[in-house]
């Protein structure tokens, strides 16, 4: 049985992921970047510049540019040219609080989801061991696996509409107003159901990282194979509220079926987009989560035996 109360674990995970977010959202916003830009130049998403001569189909390099009324032509943003790149010119060229862009939706997104995953893991996990015969200090491994699945999918469940927001909003700079009328219009025509776009590539992109105790290096090859699922569930996310013009893909396709659209058109590069920013967030992102939540659950471990020795 767990040896915390479930406000406690609440505590120690809401604290751990407050402080994952604040120092592995620029990675995340250069990784939804380049893939949002990925996304572009597969749609082939276009804008009309007329110069009053003639009228003229321009393509597009980012997935912003799918609101030309915003911004001229000539001011839209350069090509990001890899990780290092992106950091550069998105600081320069928006200010050095844009790598934190999203940070209220990604709080929002990440207190929740490792609350109600955390919780519910070590919740199922004690409940599957009390059950189990044989030496409890030393459970199979399946019931970690049994138990961090389910704890998953709950929590994905439970935040993806959340998840959507933020992605959205690392895509690019779209204000809170406008992210509303944009839901409305998408709920309006598709149902409710349009805030869990990207809710089956997150289920399988995540779940190999249900293991609350896995290493390291097996988080790094988890984040590697993991990737294109990655890209699909930021395509999905990104595409909410867009119309395209001389879209291939007019309708929403599986995600088996995107995955070979992209191999079709860009190989595997295309499959592995903003490999390096994700790669380069995945370990520390779990060290710090994972360390803050195992010294939090330590102090409270020791805090409750202190109780209890001074009741006595």
């Amino acid at each position: 049985m767990s040896d915390l109360k479930p406000l406690h674990q609440m505590v120690s995970s809401c604290t751990g992921a407050v402080i994952t977010a604040v120092f592995m959202t620029p990675f995340d916003v250069v990784k939804v970047r380049l893939q949002a830009q990925q996304r572009a130049e597969l749609s082939r998403t276009c804008f009309l510049y007329c110069n009053g001569l003639m009228d003229h189909i321009c393509k597009c390099a980012q997935s912003i540019c799918t609101h030309p009324e915003r911004d001229l032509w000539y001011n839209r943003p350069v090509q990001l040219n890899g990780t290092l790149d992106a950091f550069v010119k998105i600081s320069k060229q928006e200010g050095i609080q844009s790598l934190w862009a999203g940070l209220p939706p990604t709080l929002i997104v990440a207190i929740p989801n490792t609350v109600i995953y955390f919780t519910t893991y070590e919740q199922l996990r004690a409940a599957v061991l009390r059950y189990l015969p044989g030496d409890r200090q030393d459970p199979p491994s399946w019931a970690g696996g049994v138990a961090g699945g389910l704890a998953r999918i709950w929590s994905v469940s439970v935040v993806s509409p959340f998840e959507l927001i933020r992605t959205k909003m690392q895509a690019q700079s779209i204000s809170y107003k406008e992210l509303v009328k944009t839901l409305q219009m998408e709920i309006t025509n598709t149902g409710i159901i349009s805030l869990w776009k990207g809710w089956v590539p997150t289920i399988l992109r995540d779940v190999p990282f249900s293991e609350e105790d896995s290493g390291g290096d097996e988080e790094k090859i988890a984040g590697a194979l993991t990737l294109p699922l990655d890209v699909i569930k930021t395509h999905r996310q990104i595409e909410i509220g867009e119309k395209e013009l001389f879209s291939a893909n007019s309708k929403s396709s599986s995600t088996k079926q995107m995955l070979l659209n992209i191999y079709k058109l860009q190989g595997m590069k295309g499959l592995f987009s903003g490999l390096v920013p994700r790669l380069a967030k995945v370990m520390p992102a779990c060290a710090i989560m994972i360390s803050t939540y195992e010294y939090a659950k330590r102090f409270f471990r020791n805090h409750n035996q202190l109780d209890s020795v001074c009741k006595e």
